[in-house]
């Protein structure tokens, strides 16, 4: 399996072994975005930040995206779903855990709605019709899954599915779990940023940066051209 492979060969291997045909149901700039309706239920602007926990596979990927997103101020890489004991790459990288490669998404509500995040969640940053699985990871890890802080992220969260499986958005079923979450772990600072100071990676550059091109194409009023990365010097792209 290809997720076995990043592991087994490194990332530059398992990038080539992408590059050569055995990854599939990768985002690519050739393939058109999906662009998906606004949530018909959302919050409404409030003061303060907020935070909100998705997994949708690779967080390299999904870090990147979601710093690109105007009204987010901060993304870590981590892990959700397991004990915090089991929460480090290697442990994690056995697919025993329980945990998730996950992001946590610092934002402001008065600029962000908690349902366009989830929005861009949907149609850009990862296929929540892939189950356990997204494009050439595979594994629990790399699950679709929103983790909710409260019972309002909850609401939202298990509306927007609705509405999205009422329009027949997508020809397969959406298989994204809706969970509490009982606990955010950051990842190693190997694995943060990871898509700003590693643009050049084949594995990068094959999965990740089309989707931040998509954003910018089908949601241009949310795309922010530099990335509110966690040094504070966001790459623009």
């Amino acid at each position: 399996m290809a997720s076995a492979a990043r592991r087994r060969f490194g990332y530059a291997g398992a990038a080539l072994i992408i590059a050569a045909g055995l990854g599939y149901g990768l985002a690519r700039a050739d393939e058109a975005p999906r662009l998906l309706p606004k949530p018909t239920l959302d919050e409404p602007a409030s003061g303060g930040l907020e935070t909100a926990v998705l997994a949708g596979g690779c967080f390299w990927g999904q870090q990147g995206v979601f710093e690109h997103v105007k009204g987010v101020r901060r993304v870590v890489a981590g892990y959700s779903g397991g004990e915090k004991a089991t929460a480090t790459y290697d442990q994690v990288s056995t697919e025993r855990t329980g945990h998730a490669e996950s992001v946590e998404i610092t934002f402001d509500p008065s600029e962000l709605s908690y349902g366009q995040l989830l929005q861009v969640f949907f149609s850009v940053a990862h296929d929540p019709t892939e189950l356990n699985r997204q494009g050439p990871d595979v594994g629990t890890s790399y699950r679709s899954e929103i983790f909710f802080a409260d019972p309002e992220q909850e609401r939202i969260a298990r509306a927007y599915v609705a509405q999205l499986a009422a329009a027949h958005a997508f020809d397969q079923p959406i298989v994204t779990r809706i969970e509490p979450l009982s606990g955010f772990y950051p990842a190693e600072a190997e694995h943060q940023d990871y898509l700003i100071r590693h643009p050049n990676s084949l594995y990068i550059v094959i999965n990740d940066l089309p989707k931040i091109g998509n954003l910018k194409h089908i949601y241009p009023e949310l795309f922010n051209e530099k990335a509110a990365a966690l040094s504070g010097t966001g790459a623009a792209l």
